[in-house]
């Protein structure tokens, strides 16, 4: 059948199974938009406040849900707001397709109105991006899209149309889509023998779990492979839920924020097992003394993370969950009793505390934890309370913390939770957000009000940037620069103002009844909860050093 460019980019998400588009129209895309208004049956679109908004929103559906989240927006300044977005999904390895506009083919490269060579802006940050000037090849170019988004490594793709092409006529056949296969063509029997000798010789293993395990859905093959080698267990803030927080052999986050028991085991042990994880230089810290005496196997599906940032005894590459499958197959129940008690008195000997006398970040984290049941969908921002979510909320299953790791994002996760909560509405889903993130994407809460999406907006505000002014009271002389938001600025009152429910929280006792308040309304919630400047993330590695040198508050007032 003959059809428009339009209609044909319609007929392809259909194809690929998509329910959700989220987006900002403008003049170079008005046709696709025309189209998805006839189509308002079939697809679902979510207008955002801000084009970064739809990025982040299509980033939090895809790792809510596992399938591919799709954004849109126009061309120049609707193309280049999505740049934040794609490169926080590159940088987590999130399937999204960002489909954007450009004006005419034969107004390329004509300095046009609201024209922006976008593939080559976005070259660096996604997993390939096209710009189709033909609408023949409109239709395989954009199912290519979704397949090199899904398949091994997960990542962003950008399809730019130019408004001529959404518009000229073609020739449209439908197709089923594109099937994905787990990656196994490099896995090498060598390389599992290798790895199998090891494990068996380790008297002192250690497992470090990162978002490839998550990614891959490897989470009864990870319990599986831990309770036959018999090993404590570590991860990564991308790692979170790939293995049973709750259980006995889990031990934390490693790293920069990580706990005293993950980073002195890991530098104790004489193996160390690191699963779908790419060394962060947040988590190792000084590279050269990561696992300082141990010997490291590195599993992950993509080659190009194997010796790039730690140099690795043995590797195998492949998909996690297909890795893990084939040892599993092989590895007999080993006892590694007298490592496991010596790791369980670090965890009595270390524990994660804080203040429980009043109103703290720790605190309002373990109060959504118990209230909601450690069921509900976690979204954070990036800073102190990121950390906090980390380290006090425990993740037993995959998919449950959505946050921006590698990119580090401010303004990441009220879009995020928006999109978590369209590709999974029968969770509870709650962003915490520190003040200064809350300022970056506030905008949103109207977004949510538009479309009455019940998500709770947890701000834990202290008036500062509280994470760099951690950094500039530990490391700079108490030098506050730039980091004290002493306005007048009332977070309650906006959120009213764009059509939510605003709650005020100034003391311990007020937050739990907020947050079931919260949860009972029925539709987009913020809870502004009023928390001191100078509470800390501890423990804390300062930057480039050995993890041992993690230290605590008690540790401070030592020395």
């Amino acid at each position: 059948m003959k059809l428009n460019g339009s209609e044909i980019v319609i007929k392809c998400l259909l194809e690929q199974g998509v329910d959700t588009v989220f987006g900002y129209p403008g003049g170079a895309i008005l046709n696709i938009y025309d189209e998805l208004y006839k189509h308002s049956g079939e697809i679902r679109h979510v207008l955002t406040s801000h084009e970064q908004g739809a990025s982040h929103a299509a980033d939090g559906y895809a790792r809510a849900t596992g399938k591919v989240g799709v954004c849109m927006a126009t061309s120049g300044p609707g193309a280049t707001n999505l740049v934040t977005g794609i490169a926080t999904a590159m940088m987590d390895s999130v399937p999204v397709v960002a489909i954007t506009a450009n004006v005419g083919v034969g107004l390329l490269g004509r300095d046009s109105f609201q024209e922006i060579d976008i593939t080559g802006v976005t070259m660096p940050i996604t997993k390939h991006n096209f710009i189709v000037k033909d609408v023949n090849q409109l239709a395989d170019t954009l199912r290519r899209a979704f397949y090199i988004a899904r398949e091994g490594r997960p990542g962003p793709v950008l399809v730019d149309i130019p408004k001529d092409v959404t518009a000229a006529m073609a020739e449209y056949e439908p197709k089923e889509p594109w099937k994905v296969e787990r990656s196994s063509e490099y896995i090498r029997e060598k390389d599992l023998e290798t790895v199998l000798d090891m494990l068996t010789a380790s008297k002192r293993p250690f497992v470090f779990v990162g978002g490839g395990a998550v990614i891959s859905d490897a989470s009864e093959e990870l319990m599986e492979f831990v309770k036959k080698l018999q090993a404590p267990v570590a991860d990564s803030l991308m790692g979170k839920g790939a293995f049973d927080g709750t259980d006995a052999l889990y031990c934390g986050m490693v790293g920069m924020h990580g706990t005293k028991t993950a980073n002195f085991g890991i530098q104790k042990s004489d193996l160390l097992v690191t699963i779908g994880a790419r060394f962060s230089d947040r988590v190792t810290g000084n590279a050269s003394t990561f696992a300082k005496n141990a010997k490291i196997i590195q599993i992950d599906v993509d080659p190009a993370e194997i010796n790039k940032n730690v140099m690795v005894d043995a590797a195998v590459i492949g998909d996690v969950k297909e890795v893990l499958k084939r040892l599993n197959a092989r590895l007999t129940r080993q006892n590694h009793d007298e490592w496991l008690e010596y790791v369980a008195g670090l965890k009595k000997q270390y524990p994660l505390k804080y203040d429980e006398t009043t109103l703290t970040g720790p605190g309002i984290v373990e109060d959504i934890y118990r209230v909601t049941e450690g069921d509900a969908i976690i979204v954070t921002e990036v800073g102190q309370h990121q950390m906090w979510a980390a380290q006090y909320y425990k993740y037993s299953k995959p998919h449950r913390l959505l946050t921006s790791g590698g990119l580090g994002t401010m303004g990441y996760g009220l879009g995020a939770a928006i999109g978590a909560k369209l590709g999974r509405p029968e969770k509870t889903v709650i962003n915490i957000a520190g003040d200064g993130c809350f300022r970056m994407n506030m905008n949103e809460i109207a977004t949510a009000a538009r479309y009455n999406i019940p998500v709770i907006e947890v701000v834990i505000n202290n008036h500062v940037l509280g994470m760099v002014r951690q950094w500039q009271t530990l490391f700079y002389g108490k030098r506050y620069s730039a980091t004290v938001l002493n306005d007048a600025v009332d977070f309650v009152k906006l959120a009213e103002a764009m059509g939510a429910k605003g709650i005020r929280v100034d003391k311990k006792e007020e937050f739990e009844p907020a947050l079931r308040e919260a949860l009972a309304a029925g539709g987009p919630v913020l809870i502004d909860c009023r928390i001191g400047a100078d509470d800390k993330v501890f423990p804390m590695v300062p930057a480039g050093e050995d993890i041992q040198k993690a230290f605590d508050q008690d540790d401070l007032k030592e020395n």
